[in-house]
Protein backbone atom coordinates (compact mmCIF):
# COMPACT_ATOMS: atom_id res chain seq x y z
CA UNK A 1 0.00 0.00 0.00
CA UNK A 2 1.38 3.38 -1.00
CA UNK A 3 0.61 4.87 2.40
CA UNK A 4 -1.51 3.91 5.40
CA UNK A 5 -5.24 4.51 5.10
CA UNK A 6 -5.95 7.72 7.03
CA UNK A 7 -7.53 6.34 10.19
CA UNK A 8 -7.49 9.79 11.75
CA UNK A 9 -10.38 10.95 9.56
CA UNK A 10 -12.04 7.65 8.63
CA UNK A 11 -14.45 5.89 10.98
CA UNK A 12 -15.01 2.84 8.79
CA UNK A 13 -14.10 1.38 5.42
CA UNK A 14 -16.27 -0.93 3.34
CA UNK A 15 -15.87 -2.58 -0.06
CA UNK A 16 -19.17 -3.01 -1.90
CA UNK A 17 -20.14 -5.23 -4.82
CA UNK A 18 -23.52 -5.36 -6.56
CA UNK A 19 -25.34 -7.92 -8.66
CA UNK A 20 -28.86 -9.20 -9.20
CA UNK A 21 -31.34 -10.68 -11.64
CA UNK A 22 -34.99 -11.43 -12.33
CA UNK A 23 -37.08 -12.71 -9.41
CA UNK A 24 -38.63 -15.45 -11.53
CA UNK A 25 -35.19 -17.01 -12.16
CA UNK A 26 -34.66 -17.85 -8.47
CA UNK A 27 -34.84 -21.54 -7.54
CA UNK A 28 -37.61 -20.96 -5.04
CA UNK A 29 -39.91 -19.17 -7.50
CA UNK A 30 -42.58 -21.56 -8.77
CA UNK A 31 -44.11 -20.67 -12.12
CA UNK A 32 -47.90 -20.82 -11.99
CA UNK A 33 -47.87 -20.71 -8.20
CA UNK A 34 -45.97 -17.54 -7.33
CA UNK A 35 -46.58 -14.01 -8.61
CA UNK A 36 -43.76 -11.64 -9.50
CA UNK A 37 -43.83 -8.71 -7.00
CA UNK A 38 -45.11 -5.37 -8.28
CA UNK A 39 -43.84 -3.37 -5.28
CA UNK A 40 -40.88 -3.46 -2.91
CA UNK A 41 -42.06 -3.51 0.71
CA UNK A 42 -41.71 -5.56 3.88
CA UNK A 43 -44.11 -8.27 2.69
CA UNK A 44 -42.60 -8.74 -0.78
CA UNK A 45 -39.03 -8.66 0.57
CA UNK A 46 -40.02 -11.37 3.07
CA UNK A 47 -41.27 -13.39 0.09
CA UNK A 48 -37.93 -12.80 -1.63
CA UNK A 49 -36.17 -14.06 1.48
CA UNK A 50 -37.98 -17.38 1.15
CA UNK A 51 -37.41 -17.96 -2.54
CA UNK A 52 -33.75 -16.83 -2.63
CA UNK A 53 -32.62 -19.07 0.24
CA UNK A 54 -31.08 -21.70 -2.03
CA UNK A 55 -28.95 -19.20 -3.99
CA UNK A 56 -27.97 -17.24 -0.89
CA UNK A 57 -26.98 -20.35 1.08
CA UNK A 58 -24.94 -21.71 -1.82
CA UNK A 59 -23.18 -18.41 -2.44
CA UNK A 60 -22.41 -17.93 1.26
CA UNK A 61 -21.17 -21.50 1.75
CA UNK A 62 -18.87 -21.21 -1.28
CA UNK A 63 -17.40 -18.00 0.13
CA UNK A 64 -16.96 -19.61 3.56
CA UNK A 65 -15.00 -22.47 2.05
CA UNK A 66 -12.85 -20.11 -0.04
CA UNK A 67 -12.03 -17.96 3.00
CA UNK A 68 -11.42 -20.91 5.32
CA UNK A 69 -9.09 -22.72 2.93
CA UNK A 70 -7.51 -19.71 1.23
CA UNK A 71 -6.58 -17.93 4.46
CA UNK A 72 -5.95 -21.09 6.50
CA UNK A 73 -8.49 -20.16 9.17
CA UNK A 74 -9.37 -22.63 11.90
CA UNK A 75 -12.95 -23.32 13.00
CA UNK A 76 -12.89 -20.71 15.77
CA UNK A 77 -11.56 -18.04 13.38
CA UNK A 78 -14.42 -17.99 10.87
CA UNK A 79 -18.17 -18.59 11.05
CA UNK A 80 -21.19 -18.28 8.79
CA UNK A 81 -24.75 -17.31 9.65
CA UNK A 82 -27.53 -17.43 7.03
CA UNK A 83 -30.94 -15.96 7.84
CA UNK A 84 -32.37 -15.31 4.40
CA UNK A 85 -32.25 -12.74 2.81
CA UNK A 86 -28.97 -12.02 4.68
CA UNK A 87 -25.81 -14.04 5.16
CA UNK A 88 -22.97 -12.93 7.43
CA UNK A 89 -19.48 -14.37 7.34
CA UNK A 90 -17.49 -13.34 10.41
CA UNK A 91 -13.73 -13.93 10.21
CA UNK A 92 -10.99 -12.90 12.61
CA UNK A 93 -9.71 -10.21 10.22
CA UNK A 94 -12.91 -8.99 8.51
CA UNK A 95 -16.62 -9.59 7.93
CA UNK A 96 -18.65 -10.06 4.75
CA UNK A 97 -22.40 -9.50 4.41
CA UNK A 98 -24.46 -10.77 1.45
CA UNK A 99 -27.91 -9.18 1.22
CA UNK A 100 -30.77 -9.85 -1.21
CA UNK A 101 -33.47 -7.19 -1.73
CA UNK A 102 -36.04 -6.23 -4.34
CA UNK A 103 -35.19 -3.33 -6.61
CA UNK A 104 -37.21 -0.28 -5.61
CA UNK A 105 -37.75 0.91 -9.19
CA UNK A 106 -38.28 -2.55 -10.69
CA UNK A 107 -39.53 -5.03 -8.05
CA UNK A 108 -39.62 -7.80 -10.64
CA UNK A 109 -35.84 -7.84 -10.16
CA UNK A 110 -33.65 -8.36 -7.09
CA UNK A 111 -30.29 -6.95 -6.07
CA UNK A 112 -27.43 -8.72 -4.32
CA UNK A 113 -25.20 -6.44 -2.27
CA UNK A 114 -21.93 -7.90 -0.97
CA UNK A 115 -20.13 -5.77 1.63
CA UNK A 116 -16.65 -6.44 3.02
CA UNK A 117 -16.18 -4.46 6.23
CA UNK A 118 -14.46 -4.44 9.64
CA UNK A 119 -11.09 -4.95 7.97
CA UNK A 120 -8.70 -5.19 10.90
CA UNK A 121 -5.52 -5.53 8.83
CA UNK A 122 -5.33 -3.23 5.76
CA UNK A 123 -2.20 -5.08 4.63
CA UNK A 124 -4.34 -8.19 4.13
CA UNK A 125 -5.82 -6.80 0.89
CA UNK A 126 -2.33 -6.93 -0.67
CA UNK A 127 -1.89 -10.66 -0.15
CA UNK A 128 -2.22 -13.10 -3.05
CA UNK A 129 -4.61 -15.29 -1.06
CA UNK A 130 -7.01 -12.44 -0.30
CA UNK A 131 -6.93 -11.19 -3.89
CA UNK A 132 -7.75 -14.65 -5.24
CA UNK A 133 -10.84 -14.86 -3.03
CA UNK A 134 -12.22 -11.39 -3.76
CA UNK A 135 -10.93 -10.63 -7.28
CA UNK A 136 -13.59 -8.90 -9.39
CA UNK A 137 -16.16 -8.71 -6.59
CA UNK A 138 -16.33 -4.98 -5.73
CA UNK A 139 -17.21 -1.74 -7.51
CA UNK A 140 -17.24 0.73 -4.61
CA UNK A 141 -15.26 1.74 -1.55
CA UNK A 142 -17.27 3.47 1.16
CA UNK A 143 -15.50 5.59 3.78
CA UNK A 144 -17.37 6.73 6.87
CA UNK A 145 -16.00 10.10 7.99
CA UNK A 146 -15.42 10.54 11.73
CA UNK A 147 -16.33 14.23 11.85
CA UNK A 148 -18.30 14.63 8.63
CA UNK A 149 -17.80 17.48 6.19
CA UNK A 150 -19.83 20.27 4.63
CA UNK A 151 -20.76 19.29 1.08
CA UNK A 152 -21.00 22.97 0.19
CA UNK A 153 -17.44 23.53 1.43
CA UNK A 154 -16.18 20.65 -0.72
CA UNK A 155 -17.96 22.08 -3.76
CA UNK A 156 -16.58 25.57 -3.10
CA UNK A 157 -13.04 24.21 -2.68
CA UNK A 158 -13.14 22.42 -6.03
CA UNK A 159 -14.81 25.28 -7.89
CA UNK A 160 -12.22 27.62 -6.39
CA UNK A 161 -9.50 25.64 -8.16
CA UNK A 162 -10.99 26.54 -11.57
CA UNK A 163 -9.95 23.18 -13.01
CA UNK A 164 -6.46 23.16 -11.53
CA UNK A 165 -5.35 19.67 -10.60
CA UNK A 166 -7.86 18.08 -12.95
CA UNK A 167 -10.72 18.12 -10.44
CA UNK A 168 -14.34 18.73 -11.43
CA UNK A 169 -17.60 18.59 -9.51
CA UNK A 170 -21.31 18.30 -10.15
CA UNK A 171 -24.17 18.50 -7.68
CA UNK A 172 -27.96 18.96 -7.34
CA UNK A 173 -29.44 22.33 -6.43
CA UNK A 174 -29.91 21.39 -2.76
CA UNK A 175 -26.23 20.34 -2.45
CA UNK A 176 -27.18 17.24 -0.47
CA UNK A 177 -24.25 15.48 -2.12
CA UNK A 178 -21.70 16.04 -4.84
CA UNK A 179 -19.84 13.91 -7.35
CA UNK A 180 -16.16 14.63 -7.91
CA UNK A 181 -14.29 13.64 -11.07
CA UNK A 182 -10.50 13.31 -11.00
CA UNK A 183 -8.54 13.56 -14.26
CA UNK A 184 -7.03 10.25 -15.41
CA UNK A 185 -8.93 8.31 -12.73
CA UNK A 186 -11.85 6.20 -13.97
CA UNK A 187 -13.61 6.24 -10.62
CA UNK A 188 -15.97 8.96 -9.43
CA UNK A 189 -16.06 10.21 -5.85
CA UNK A 190 -19.44 10.82 -4.22
CA UNK A 191 -19.46 12.94 -1.05
CA UNK A 192 -22.58 12.95 1.14
CA UNK A 193 -21.09 14.80 4.11
CA UNK A 194 -21.12 11.70 6.32
CA UNK A 195 -19.49 9.38 3.79
CA UNK A 196 -17.13 9.41 0.87
CA UNK A 197 -17.91 6.78 -1.76
CA UNK A 198 -15.55 5.95 -4.63
CA UNK A 199 -17.49 4.29 -7.45
CA UNK A 200 -15.72 2.37 -10.22
CA UNK A 201 -16.99 1.60 -13.74
CA UNK A 202 -16.03 -2.06 -13.46
CA UNK A 203 -15.57 -4.58 -10.68
CA UNK A 204 -12.15 -5.26 -9.18
CA UNK A 205 -10.47 -6.69 -6.11
CA UNK A 206 -9.84 -4.75 -2.89
CA UNK A 207 -6.18 -4.02 -3.73
CA UNK A 208 -7.12 -2.55 -7.12
CA UNK A 209 -9.74 -0.31 -5.54
CA UNK A 210 -7.31 0.87 -2.86
CA UNK A 211 -4.79 1.77 -5.59
CA UNK A 212 -7.40 3.99 -7.25
CA UNK A 213 -8.23 5.52 -3.86
CA UNK A 214 -4.57 6.49 -3.50
CA UNK A 215 -4.75 8.29 -6.87
CA UNK A 216 -7.79 10.23 -5.68
CA UNK A 217 -6.07 10.98 -2.39
CA UNK A 218 -3.00 12.32 -4.22
CA UNK A 219 -5.18 14.59 -6.37
CA UNK A 220 -6.85 16.00 -3.24
CA UNK A 221 -3.50 17.19 -1.91
CA UNK A 222 -3.76 20.27 -4.13
CA UNK A 223 -6.28 21.87 -1.75
CA UNK A 224 -6.02 22.21 2.03
CA UNK A 225 -9.78 21.73 2.38
CA UNK A 226 -9.76 18.56 0.28
CA UNK A 227 -6.57 17.30 1.89
CA UNK A 228 -8.30 17.31 5.23
CA UNK A 229 -11.17 15.30 3.79
CA UNK A 230 -9.23 12.05 3.32
CA UNK A 231 -5.85 12.78 4.89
Amino acid sequence: MASPLPSGVLAEIGFIGRGGGAVKTLDGFKQGHHTVPDAANAVTNAFLGKICESELSGQAEALFQQVRAGLSYKRKQVSLSVVSPVALLAAKDFAVEIFYALEERDPARFTITTTLRELRSPELVRTTEFEEIFAGKFTEILFGLKKGVSVEAVIDAIEGLDGEGGLGVRYPSDCRECTIAVADVEAEVRCTGATLEIVFPRAGGPAELVDAFEEVRAAFQISKALRGLIG
